[in-house]
């Protein structure tokens, strides 16, 4: 039996015809960007050698004491509140496990009691996603297996770093709102880029800033919920997208095949492209939660949230919709100029009289690597000589790249370069010599199909640019040859 992924979250199984509908909900876990860890005053700090950054407090030795971090919880209020989550009082509480990457056997966390509840995030496509709970923890150490597949099983020996240890997490609890892989990875696209707008943490999945569970289940349509396994080890988005596809595929083929599905954590594996069973899923109840005596409960003062409700900057969602309206486009499709923090630019640019195509366009396409010092002045004047025709394409390319890096202003740019603009009557004369040259191809593009015609049109507009040393506009090229062949 074979299966397919669809669209809307929907897979369907071939053997038997059966319709099924993908089920995610995802943990994601953000370090927070403080200067030093959760509970103790050792760097936060991704450089370091290995158990350098490190103290007491964090390897969790005999008659040390946490004290809380006042700027992570300033931090995790300043997402809450992004999230439209409900900031509350809130306690820290022992979650006990035995790992060798926990030193001291337990982590501080928060249980029953955590700072944000409920809320919503919501995505680029319009859709929202529900927020279950945000709550503050510290991170563990990081092992490393040596020998073997790089897991425990089956290595020489193991390593560990305490550096990650005690440093402060946020783990944000969607509802299983959502339906497919594709939804799941506009989720943490979106949740990075919140994350990054209110300076709360970097975002670097490559660097282990953000790391991201996800909770997979799959049903008929109309039928309850189904037994969901959680996957771990997913670092970056293609990770997340191609990990619950696999997910979603073994359970399918499971319940097609009569079997069921054990709720379990499994590991995915980027190479081989699939998931394997990490260990039994844990409950509460495995975890023997009991309240941190050492902390005292975490009372933010309404004072104090409304302050950090005020100092938000504009989130994400709403630049997009800023900018749509400044460039008549959906707010979808303008999410990458957002993204890139291209969207004051162009829509000052708009404003200055710039065509909004034209903005998007060299943003998008000469502008990726960043505008720099280039202002909206300058860059709506420049689009203003490019649809004059006075410049090439090429030429504007190279004036962007130039002020970009200088903040050097148009007339300057091009009074040191010395473009000059080739005029019709050179462009005539020059295609007058080429017809002459090349009298077959001449008669080919103008008899020919279209397709022909394209091929021929790039041979003589290749020439006319050798010529005119590139200078010649592109635009100009082509209305001329339509013009003189008259097709």
């Amino acid at each position: 039996m074979s299966t397919q992924a669809r669209g809307g979250g929907s897979i369907q199984a071939q053997a038997g015809g059966h319709e099924w509908e993908i089920v995610v909900g995802l943990e994601v876990h953000a370090e927070l960007a403080t200067r030093t860890k959760l509970f103790s005053a050792s760097p936060n700090s991704f450089e370091g050698d290995p158990n350098t950054n490190i103290d007491p407090v964090c390897l969790g030795l005999p008659g040390t004491l946490p004290v809380l971090n006042v700027q992570a919880v300033e931090l995790a209020i300043r997402v809450c509140l992004a999230l439209n989550s409900e900031v509350r009082p809130s306690e820290f509480a022992r979650k006990n496990y035995f790992y060798p990457d926990m030193p001291k056997d337990y982590q501080i966390s928060q249980y029953d009691k955590p700072i944000g509840v409920g809320g919503f995030l919501e995505l680029p496509s319009g859709k929202k996603v529900g927020i279950v709970r945000a709550h503050i923890e510290e991170d563990t150490g990081k092992s490393t297996h040596v020998g073997g597949t790089g897991r425990i099983d089956g290595a020489e020996y193991s390593l560990v770093d305490y550096n990650r240890a005690g440093v402060p997490l946020l783990e944000i609890v969607s509802q299983p709102d959502l339906r497919s892989a594709a939804e799941a990875r506009e989720y943490v696209s979106e949740l990075r880029a919140v994350l990054l707008a209110v300076g709360a943490s970097d975002g670097k999945m490559e660097e282990g800033s953000l790391r991201v569970d996800a909770n997979v289940s799959v049903r008929r349509r109309g039928e309850r919920l189904g037994t969901r396994c959680e996957i771990k080890n997913m670092n970056s988005l293609r990770s997340i997208g191609r990990g619950i596809e696999y997910e979603a595929k073994r359970q399918v083929a499971l319940l097609s095949a009569g079997e069921s599905v054990s709720q379990e954590t499994r590991h995915w594996n980027e190479s081989e492209g699939r998931t394997l069973t990490l260990r039994g899923k844990e409950e509460a109840t495995d975890y023997r939660y009991f309240p941190e005596p050492d902390l005292v409960p975490l009372r933010p003062s309404s004072e104090w949230v409304e302050s950090i409700r005020s100092a938000l900057p504009e989130l994400p969602r709403f630049r997009r919709a800023r900018l749509a309206a400044a460039v008549g486009r959906d707010a979808s499709s303008v999410a990458l100029f957002v993204e890139r923090n291209q969207d004051t630019l162009a829509i000052e640019a708009v404003a200055a009289g710039a065509d909004p195509a034209a903005v998007l366009k060299h943003l998008e396409h000469n502008l990726s690597e960043g505008t720099g010092r280039l202002t909206a002045g300058a860059f709506a004047e420049l689009i203003a000589m490019e649809s004059k025709g006075e410049l090439t394409s090429n030429q504007v390319k190279a004036t962007l790249a130039e002020m970009a890096a200088t903040g050097a202003d148009l007339k300057s740019v091009l009074a040191d370069a010395d473009y000059q603009a080739v005029s019709s009557s050179r462009l005539s004369s020059v295609l007058d010599e080429l017809v002459a040259e090349n009298p077959v191809e001449w008669e080919r593009y103008r008899e020919g199909d279209s397709r022909e015609r394209k091929k021929l049109q790039g041979f003589f507009t290749g020439k006319i640019m050798r010529l005119t040393k590139g200078q010649a506009d592109g635009r100009a090229v082509a209305e001329l040859l339509r013009k003189r062949a008259q097709v």
